[in-house]
């Protein structure tokens, strides 16, 4: 479950971690009123479950409450990431002397936490990491004995702080480590965590992604927060009411498959051939022909497609049934984009027998459906 920056800062507090002052507004002349609360310029950023708001146009300076109910006017009526937004969250805006990342998520290859900070915060740090790893300091976190305060010290220091921030940086470290523990926390992070010119730390941006698995254990926080665990766009939504796994993606290829491991497997098929992925569609087990079609359906909602890549290994799920929900969603015109398939499993024979029929080519092997549909989106670009 995803938490807004406004709920995220509310539980960081809770743990007394500095945050600029400031708060939510859902109108403009809410939005005017905090300005005039906080009686400084001020920041205006959107409400949204979604990362790269400032890109999208979502985060804007004010120098006056005025300024700021227009520009939440403005804010309020878009779309970000295909996502409404529907509240704004008005802050001071601070005198930065450095930007700093700071953040806490799973290591899934070493089974634990991984501590992770930097001293060039203010961007991605997926972003940073391609650019400048060396600027990126991380700590895994032993399982049973947790995050030491001398570890915390020890990111400080190989970030290059000095005297009384060290302790001050650390500290932020160690809140942000038990908020995990407390909520079961997929993912929090800081973005930038504000040196001010005053030598204050404050979190200006909280990400806080709460485990779903784990959710059961805080039905007090979700009825706090008066809404439902996922907050989805329309496709999202759609997926889920059909009981299938899907996230979006900055590519171009919709990768439909019935697993989750073999649609992790594809996607990176996909980029070993130098396309990237559109969508992730993990149709589940025992997929119908009319799950098939529904979700070529789903994947094509998204602009973003320009071929789509079904790859299936058959177990409960039947290849013939695979092909009778493809050809079907041909014949209603829902396949719009090129294309390719490839099946193996229950029915194997059958299935690639009833494409064959309709004209829709196959292949035999992930590696080269993967290959080929790269090229397909690469000859067309």
């Amino acid at each position: 479950m995803k938490l807004f920056e406004h709920e995220a800062k509310d539980i960081f507090r809770e743990f007394k971690m500095p945050t600029p002052p400031g708060g939510v507004a859902k109108t403009p002349k809410e939005a005017k009123k905090r300005a005039e609360e906080i009686g400084r310029p001020v920041v205006v950023k959107a409400q949204v479950l979604s990362g790269k708001r400032g890109k999208a146009g979502g985060v804007k300076f004010a120098d006056t409450p005025d300024e700021a109910e227009s520009l939440t006017a403005q804010i309020l009526e878009m779309r970000i990431n295909d996502l409404p937004v529907e509240a704004v969250l008005v802050e001071e805006k601070l005198n930065i002397a450095q930007e700093i990342y700071a953040g806490i998520t799973i290591d899934r290859n070493r089974r634990q936490y991984v501590v992770i900070g930097s001293a060039a915060g203010g961007m991605s740090i997926e972003e940073l990491a391609e650019e400048s790893p060396e600027k990126i300091i991380k700590k895994n976190v032993d399982p049973f004995l947790g995050f030491q305060a001398y570890e915390a010290q020890e990111m400080a220091v190989a970030m290059g702080f000095e005297g009384k921030d060290i302790l001050k940086l650390a500290s932020f470290f160690l809140k942000l480590w038990k908020i995990v523990e407390k909520y079961d926390v997929e993912l929090t992070e800081i973005n930038p965590l504000i040196l001010t010119e005053e030598g204050e730390f404050l979190a200006a941006d909280a990400r806080l992604n709460i485990d779903n698995n784990a959710l059961y254990r805080h039905q007090d926080l979700i009825r706090e927060l008066e809404r439902k665990p996922h907050e989805q766009n329309d496709r999202e939504r759609l997926a889920t009411e059909e009981g299938m796994a899907y996230v979006e993606l900055d590519g171009n290829i919709a990768c439909i498959c019935n697993g989750a491991g073999l649609t992790m497997a594809t996607l990176d098929a996909v980029e070993l051939y130098g396309g990237k992925a559109s969508t992730f569609l993990d149709l589940g087990g025992g997929a119908d022909a009319k799950r098939v079609e529904r979700g070529v359906e789903i994947a094509l909602m998204y602009p973003k497609v320009k071929a789509i890549l079904v790859n299936i290994m058959a177990g409960i799920t039947r290849c013939d049934e695979v092909a009778k929900g493809l050809i079907s969603a041909r014949e209603d015109g829902d396949i719009t984009v090129p294309l390719v398939v490839r099946m193996v499993g229950t029915n194997e024979e059958e299935g690639q027998k009833m494409l064959n029929d309709a004209g829709i080519p196959f292949l035999e092997t992930m590696e080269e459906a993967a290959k080929k549909v790269v090229e397909i989106t690469q000859e067309a670009a």
